[in-house]
C-alpha cells in the first residue's frame, strides 16, 4: 500500500462525492491488507471502512443530501436490483458475482482518501448541531472520531434487533470483552435491556463496571463448567437472549451451552460469530423452544434507529459512553494505524484514519 495523488471522484447518478472527515480502523486491517487474512478486493484499489464526512456533491437523483452536510458512511452495501449482491465498500468483494462486480467497477474506491464517491443510500445525514454542539446549547459535545465508533456498535445492534431484543429484557452477552463484545453491550443496554456480560476473566469487565448502569448489568465468569456457570446466570431467573459474537478461535468454548442452557422457554440466541460449525446442545434448544438466528451486519433501518438513538443520547458516545479513541493518525500513517488497532485490547476502545 501507498499513499498515491489522483483526481478528485466526481458525483454521478446514485452517489455522493464526500470529504472524508474520519474513517474506522479494523482490529484486523492489517493482516487483510497484507494479504494474511485472505478477503476477495480488486487491485488496485483504495482500501477504507465506514467513515464521517461532509457532502462535496450530489447526484442529480439525490432528493435529501446536500453540499456541506455530515454525514455517516456505512460500509455495508447492498446491490438495488439484488439484494444477495453484498460487499463491504473498501474491505472485502463479497460472496456471490455481483457483489464483485459492484466492487471492482463503480465502487472501487473507498474511504482511505481525502474525497470518495459513494452510494447516495449508504451516506446517512446526522444531526450537526445535536451531535457536535457543546453541551452548554443543547448538544452532546462529540468529535468526529467519536462518531466513527458508529459503525463498531452498528454490528452487534443489528443481531440484537434481529432478535427483537425488547426493554426490560434480559440478554447475555458472551463474550462480553473486545471491540465487538463490549459493542453488544452497549447496545444492548442503550435498547432498555438488562446484561450479563461473561467473560473467561473477570478483570477484563473491569472497563464495564464504570459505566454507571447498577444492576441493569451483571457479570459474570466463564469457568468453563457448564453446570456451574448456568447456575450463576441465572440465579435471578432465565435470559431472554443470548448473543454471541466470538472469535473463531471460541469454537470449542463452552459458553455457547451455558448460555444457551440459560435462556427461559422461547428463548432467543443471535450468533454473529467467526465460527464455522459448532456443537449445540440441541435436546435443550427443541424441548425449550429456542430460537437461533444467524445474522451476518446489519439493515438500513437498523442503521437510522442507531442513529436515532445517539441523537437522542440514549446510546452514549465518546467518553461518557466509557469509549476511547486509542490513536488518531493522518492518511499517511495508515501503517501506524493498522498496528496500533491490531493491539487493542479491551471494552470500548477504537483506532481511527484522518485524512
Amino acid at each position: 500500500m501507498s499513499v498515491v495523488e489522483t483526481e478528485t471522484p466526481k458525483a454521478e447518478m446514485g452517489s455522493a462525492v464526500v470529504r472524508v472527515l474520519a474513517a474506522a480502523v479494523l482490529t484486523y486491517a492489517n493482516r487483510v491488507y497484507s494479504g494474511r487474512k485472505p478477503y476477495l478486493y480488486p487491485k488496485s484499489f483504495v482500501p477504507g471502512s465506514s467513515a464521517v464526512g461532509r457532502v462535496v456533491d450530489v447526484g442529480q437523483d439525490a432528493t435529501k443530501l446536500k453540499p456541506e452536510q455530515l454525514i455517516y458512511f456505512d460500509t455495508y452495501v447492498q446491490g438495488r436490483d439484488d439484494t444477495t449482491a453484498l460487499f463491504l465498500h473498501g474491505l472485502s468483494g463479497g460472496f456471490t458475482p455481483g457483489s464483485n462486480k459492484l466492487m471492482e467497477t463503480v465502487w472501487r474506491d473507498s474511504t482511505y482518501a481525502e474525497y470518495a464517491k459513494l452510494p447516495l443510500e449508504n451516506c446517512f445525514p446526522l444531526d450537526e448541531a445535536r451531535l457536535l454542539g457543546s453541551p452548554a446549547e443543547g448538544g452532546l459535545g462529540y468529535s468526529f472520531s467519536d462518531l466513527v465508533y458508529l459503525f463498531t456498535i452498528s454490528i452487534p445492534f443489528g443481531g440484537l434487533r434481529d432478535v427483537d431484543v425488547k426493554a426490560g429484557e434480559k440478554v447475555v452477552i458472551s463474550p462480553a470483552t473486545g471491540a465487538f463484545g463490549s459493542a453488544a453491550v452497549f447496545s444492548a443496554l442503550a435498547m432498555g435491556a438488562r446484561v450479563v456480560a461473561m467473560s473467561r476473566t473477570l478483570s477484563s469487565l473491569e472497563p464495564l463496571k464504570q459505566l454507571g448502569f447498577g444492576d441493569r448489568i451483571q457479570f459474570v465468569q466463564n469457568t468453563g463448567d457448564v453446570e456451574t456457570d448456568v447456575k450463576e446466570l441465572t440465579k435471578d431467573g432465565p435470559a431472554d437472549v443470548f448473543f454471541d459474537i466470538s472469535p473463531g478461535a471460541a469454537i470449542k468454548s463452552t459458553h455457547f451451552k451455558s448460555c444457551i442452557q440459560s435462556l427461559r422457554r422461547g428463548g432467543r440466541v443471535s450468533l454473529m460469530g467467526a465460527h464455522q460449525e459448532l456443537t449445540l446442545p440441541t435436546q435443550f434448544i427443541m424441548l425449550y423452544d429456542i430460537t437461533i438466528k444467524g445474522k451476518w451486519m446489519y439493515t438500513k433501518e437498523d442503521m437510522r434507529v442507531m442513529i436515532n438513538l445517539v441523537e437522542t443520547g440514549y446510546l452514549k458516545l465518546g467518553e461518557v459512553g466509557g469509549i476511547k479513541t486509542v490513536g488518531t493518525f493522518p492518511l499517511e500513517e495508515f501503517d501506524a494505524a493498522f498496528d496500533a488497532a491490531s493491539k487493542m485490547r479491551g471494552s470500548g476502545l477504537q483506532v481511527v484514519i484522518v485524512p
